[in-house]
């Protein structure tokens, strides 16, 4: 049995999917609190039969008060509520494909050596596309980095990163992430769920990903630029090479830190510049 429902939408009539309800008393005492489901759907367990309070609230959007009648079954609804925009909330950019701009984009690989130092790699080259949906938390996205592009600054070290004992670049030359949707976590804060390819393993791996907007830019075209970061565990992806293992000291930390800063163009290609 359920109590108070609600169908949760923005202005445009899309599901609110972030969205959620919070039933109190007269008194301001919560009862009950659920989350809207991906058709924007919302709905709490049985309440006391009378009259309370309802808030709607969203991440970007302003929120709302109502009152909630609750009959002798514990059961109510709100209908249709539609959560109007908060003024400081971001436009997302027009559905569509966007395709990576490499040239301004980069990759940055942080982990940890002799547990007191950080060792910072850049990937030169980084490729893929966006897919943005007209709802956007539906959005998709792929990334391909080409893992022999790897460069820590040291040419020897970089030699060693390529080879057999930790890239193997001339077995796995690509390294890949496959997104499978958004989750909105604030005004401008996502997170994107999907599958990491390294190393020659595939492993879920969860993006945090800030949006920084969209424009034109001097060439004609229209930009959007996202800022993504992720935790990864070395062993994941069978990364297991430690020169120093058996003196008991970590060369090279267990969890590797990745960020992302990607620029996108407009389109299912890049313009010629």
């Amino acid at each position: 049995m359920t109590g108070l429902t609600a169908e949760i939408r923005n202005p445009e009539g899309w599901p609110v999917a972030e969205a959620v309800l919070t039933v109190t008393d007269l008194d301001g005492h919560q009862l009950a609190r659920a989350a809207a489901d991906a058709t924007g759907a919302a709905a709490t367990a049985p309440l006391p039969p009378g009259t309370h309070t309802a808030v709607v609230t969203a991440p970007g959007h302003q929120p709302v008060a109502l009152i909630a009648r609750i009959s002798a079954t514990g059961a109510g609804t709100l209908g249709e509520i539609r959560l109007e925009r908060s003024a400081d909330a971001v436009t997302t950019p027009p559905p569509g494909p966007w395709t990576i701009d490499p040239a301004h984009s980069t990759v940055l690989v942080t982990a940890r050596h002799l547990g007191i130092a950080g060792i910072k790699a850049r990937f030169a080259e980084v490729g893929g596309r966006l897919d943005i949906a007209e709802i956007f938390e539906r959005t998709t996205g792929y990334a391909e980095i080409k893992a022999a592009t790897v460069d820590t600054g040291i040419a020897m070290r970089d030699d060693h990163l390529r080879s057999a004992d930790f890239l193997d670049v001339e077995r796995y030359p690509l390294i890949t992430f496959r997104g499978t949707g958004l989750h909105r976590t604030g005004p401008a804060g996502w997170s994107m769920p999907g599958a990491l390819t390294l190393h020659g393993r595939t492993r879920p791996t969860e993006l945090t990903v800030t949006y920084g907007g969209y424009g034109p830019d001097p060439w004609g075209g229209v930009r959007a630029a996202f800022h993504a970061e992720t935790l990864l565990h070395r062993k994941d992806f069978a990364l297991d090479y430690n020169v120093m293992v058996q003196a008991g000291i970590a060369a090279v930390g267990t969890t590797v830190r990745i960020e992302l800063d990607i620029e996108l163009v407009q389109g299912d290609r890049l313009p010629a510049m």
